[in-house]
């Protein structure tokens, strides 16, 4: 007998039970209905048994006829007769077949339907009845008022009545449960053993082909008697554990929270969760979610086809959001949508969120070589990346092309596998797919990984990758390599090993060169010359004179140099000014003086030892890395700032930040920049004049447009139905702006100069 119930499980009336209590009502009532379609399909077999029969005597009869009319020809009266009679034994076995079924079959059947089923039906309806009873005494006994003592007595009395009367029934309810199964087996067992007999008796003249049949026959009946003699013992044996369980009382409830990540089922998380729909309304929804072969899917009931949310969790990441109003949210996020999700506690949220990067390191761990190369698979792509129109389509192949064009990015920054087709934008590197799921996993704090073939890539993107490179990176990050010599992971090396280069490498630095002890100089100070003349250029608008930018041919090897060193090798002081001694800089000052030098290595240097991104130079009016990078109009200094985490709304002491410096100098490019990364074009400096105003002063057409449009934008996206509208027009006139900004930017400054205030 297999128990399909548990009697301490009843007992906790828990919805775990009450649906097993439905499914197993369910396979009863579908046992039930097959059990009567198929004594009536005896019915009908047997009607026509007999008269097949009928008609074959019939046939016998002209085959007898027959032979007697030949019985001249002994050849052909003897064949006839002697197929007539072995016909006739056939007919007579299948008559006793029919008779045989019509026992086996029908009757036993038709037994087991009304009485078993049917006292399981009573016996449910029991159950049933002092369910209905206990949950009436329970909210009498929930409302009984304090003082009234005599109401009180009587509630507890009653509610202690429907209790026992309830546990009783659920547990000889249970008991019935059980019973039936088992006795199910045995029933149907056995009917089929006995009609198993009575086709091996009607085949008898064809015993040749049952001698297989007949080996299986003996199994299954010392199968049944296996059964027969287990059930009985079973029986005996929860009879007894049903009259121990129901003296006991057992009245607590346990919520137990399924999290299984390493399910066999290949599941690794399911439950319900709360989604945000898309639309409009932004409605929250209860679903079932699940994580398998590497997706993540949701279904609303369990018969529907599940709809896929992420279709590979290694071009997601996942985290958590709390700035919604609702608790426990968390996001997953997608190079082509994001969902927002709410589970119902705080453990849920985490076991969900660990659930799914461990999805995404297994995804990277498990994958297969894709034979296809990253050209070909980009090729394979620029179809279904339709973005934004011709341009957009294929700038995933176009920053593949110009990104791997750059020395050293051939090969993977952290493995050396040719062909790598992932970036990491704000490190300035490309790494294989098993090297980027690792970087992924570090956190976007240390990278932030893209792909260069399935994503769009923005023009400053692509200037900031190329203004890098593996081999620039390296030299800041491996410097020390050959020193302590740790062997670097190779393309077949395994995940585990790669992993732990890439964290010694990023996140605890081992290999980048000490500096010696720092941030006792004073900060950066500009001459009084110097000071006057960058004053009067930003009164004028006019671009101020910079050094020459060093170029890639003369980057200098960061390896064993020192930041003084590093700048003396690619830039001279102009003769009227003092020379800088950046040998004291603590890293923070180092990335504010590169930022002006538009230093891409230096800059990743000064970073690699710890500078704030949003370092405060309090000697010149404290203005920050990313101010002086818009001072200079270098676009990709910018976006690498932004992408390192530089605050685009920080300001100076006279309250301007970027995106004032930017409209004051009248670097289109730049406030088209700012405004994507979310700059507040509202921000008002110590004149109480915002960006809008200064551009409107300056009569600096362009920049009064890009302004304009974001804050129309920004309105748009408040009222109710126009979001969509808004969101287009502003996506094609910024990355109009953008495209301009990286490859024409002399039209920008032509338009910027040529207008004259009135």
């Amino acid at each position: 007998m297999t128990v399909k119930l548990d009697f301490e499980e009843c007992l906790k009336d828990s919805p775990r039970f009450r649906a097993a209590i439905e499914m197993v009502e369910g396979n009863v009532s579908e046992l039930e209905t097959r059990l009567e379609k198929l004594v009536k399909q005896c019915n009908s077999m047997l009607e026509a048994g007999k008269v097949y029969c009928q008609s074959s005597k019939s046939f016998v009869n002209g085959l007898r006829e027959l032979g007697h009319y030949c019985s001249e020809d002994s050849t052909m009266g003897d064949c006839l007769e002697k197929f007539s009679k072995k016909l006739s034994i056939i007919l007579s076995a299948q008559e006793e077949l029919i008779e045989a079924t019509q026992k086996s079959v029908k009757l036993k059947l038709q037994g087991f339907v009304k009485d078993d089923v049917k006292h399981f039906k009573d016996v449910r309806k029991e159950f049933e009845r002092n369910s209905e009873t206990l949950e009436a005494a329970l909210g009498r006994n929930a409302q009984a008022p304090r003082g009234k003592q005599h109401e009180v007595e009587e509630a507890s009395q009653a509610l202690l009545t429907a209790r026992r009367a309830f546990r009783s029934g659920a547990l000889d309810y249970v008991l019935e449960i059980n019973v039936i199964e088992s006795k199910k087996k045995t029933e149907i067992l056995l009917v089929m053993l006995s009609l198993m007999e009575a086709q091996a008796l009607f085949f008898q003249q064809g015993h040749q082909s049952l001698t297989e049949l007949e080996e299986y026959r003996k199994h299954l009946g010392d199968e049944h008697t296996k059964l027969v003699l287990n059930s009985a013992r079973e029986k005996r044996d929860m009879e007894q554990r049903h009259a121990a369980i129901k003296k006991k009382d057992m009245s607590y409830d346990d919520s137990v929270m399924d999290f299984n990540l390493d399910a066999p089922t290949g599941i690794a998380m399911e439950g319900y969760l709360y989604k945000r729909a898309s639309n409009a309304f932004k409605t929250w929804s209860r679903r079932w979610f699940s994580i398998q072969k590497n997706q993540l899917v949701y279904q609303k009931k369990f018969k529907e086809q599940p709809t896929v949310v992420v279709e590979d969790l290694r071009l997601c990441t996942v985290k958590p959001c709390t700035e919604q109003e609702r608790r426990f949210c968390f996001e997953v996020v997608s190079p082509a949508k994001s969902c927002l999700l709410q589970a119902d506690s705080e453990q849920q949220q985490q076991g969900w969120m660990s659930a799914v990067q461990n999805s995404i390191a297994s995804a990277f761990q498990e994958r297969r070589e894709d034979a296809l190369s990253p050209r070909e698979r980009c090729s394979s792509v620029s179809g279904i990346m339709n973005i934004g129109g011709g341009e957009q389509q294929n700038s995933g192949c176009k920053a593949l092309e110009e990104v791997q064009a750059i020395p050293g990015n051939g090969h993977c920054c952290d493995c050396r596998e040719p062909g790598p087709d992932w970036a990491s934008i704000n490190l300035g590197i490309t790494l294989c797919i098993t090297c980027s799921g690792i970087h992924r996993s570090l956190g976007v704090h240390f990278s932030k990984v893209r792909s260069l073939t399935l994503d769009s890539w923005e023009p400053e993107l692509v200037k900031l990758m190329c203004e890098l490179g593996n081999t620039a990176i390296n030299r800041i990050y491996e410097a020390r390599i050959e020193e302590i010599t740790i062997k670097k992971p190779h393309p077949s090396s395994p995940r585990q090993d790669k992993e732990s280069w890439i964290r010694s490498k990023y996140v605890e630095k081992k290999f980048i060169h000490k500096l010696p002890e720092t941030g006792r100089a004073p900060p950066l100070r500009r001459s009084s010359a110097r000071r006057n003349r960058a004053t009067t250029q930003e009164r004028e608008g006019t671009r101020p004179a910079l050094k020459p930018k060093p170029n890639r041919a003369t980057l200098p090897r960061l390896t064993g140099l020192t930041p003084s060193e590093i700048m003396k090798t690619t830039t001279a002081p102009p003769k009227d000014e003092e020379e800088e001694d950046l040998s004291g800089l603590h890293p923070g000052a180092l990335l504010y003086r590169s930022a002006t030098l538009q230093h891409f290595p230096v800059m990743a240097d000064a970073l690699a030892h710890g500078a704030d991104v949003n370092w405060v130079n309090v000697a010149e009016d404290n203005k920050t890395p990313l101010i002086q990078a818009a001072t200079v109009n270098s676009l990709a200094a910018c976006e690498f700032l932004l992408q390192n985490g530089a605050n685009v709304n920080q300001a100076d002491s006279d309250g301007r930040g970027p995106l004032h410096h930017a409209t004051i100098l009248g670097h289109t490019g730049l406030v088209c920049l700012f405004l994507k990364r979310g700059a507040d074009y509202n921000a008002k400096d110590i004149n109480e004049k915002d960006p809008i105003t200064i551009a409107v002063e300056s009569a600096n057409a362009d920049i009064v447009t890009l302004l304009r449009i974001a804050k129309m934008n920004k309105e748009m996206r408040e009222m109710d139905g126009f979001a969509q509208s808004g969101d287009e027009t502003y996506q094609d006139i910024f990355r109009d702006f953008s495209q301009m900004a990286s490859h024409n930017p002399e039209k920008l400054k032509r338009r910027s100069t040529d207008i004259k205030s009135p």
